[in-house]
């Protein structure tokens, strides 16, 4: 059993993230938030995409050696350090999130917040993921 996207039909329609998903049963996986850290403890990217393309790969990679796929997050945070460069710059951040995650749009919530742990970090994301059962994919 998938997990299960849910729409409510009294609200907006959903552009890119979720109203609410019905987890399958399995194992949940609580990501630490990733943010453009590379393996040489810098930050890359200077731009919400160049970062974001760096985030969504580190977030891919945790989920893996979780045992876990894109498909399995059912929940994310966005936290971004200038939430209206983020709003202006959605159809290249669309394109970047595609390229990890493909069409797959969990429940999600952006925040603004004034600054990350790392200065140069303009985005980091939590999120939250269930490893479907043995033979449930």
């Amino acid at each position: 059993m998938a997990h299960r996207i849910v729409v409510a039909p009294e609200l907006g329609e959903p552009v890119g993230y979720a109203h609410a998903v019905v987890a399958a049963p399995g194992r949940l996986v609580h990501l630490g938030g990733q943010t453009a850290l590379g393996p040489d403890g810098e930050i890359h990217g200077t731009t919400l995409p160049e970062q974001l393309d760096v985030v969504a790969g580190n977030v891919v990679a945790a989920l893996r050696a979780a045992g876990g796929v894109p498909e399995d997050i059912v929940s994310i945070q966005i936290f971004v350090t200038d939430p209206a460069d983020y709003r202006a710059q959605l159809p290249a951040l669309g394109a970047v999130w595609k390229q990890h995650f493909g069409r797959h749009y969990p429940a999600t919530g952006l925040f603004g917040v004034t600054r990350l742990f790392d200065e140069p970090a303009l985005i980091e994301l939590m999120c939250v993921a269930v490893i479907p059962e043995e033979g449930a994919r």
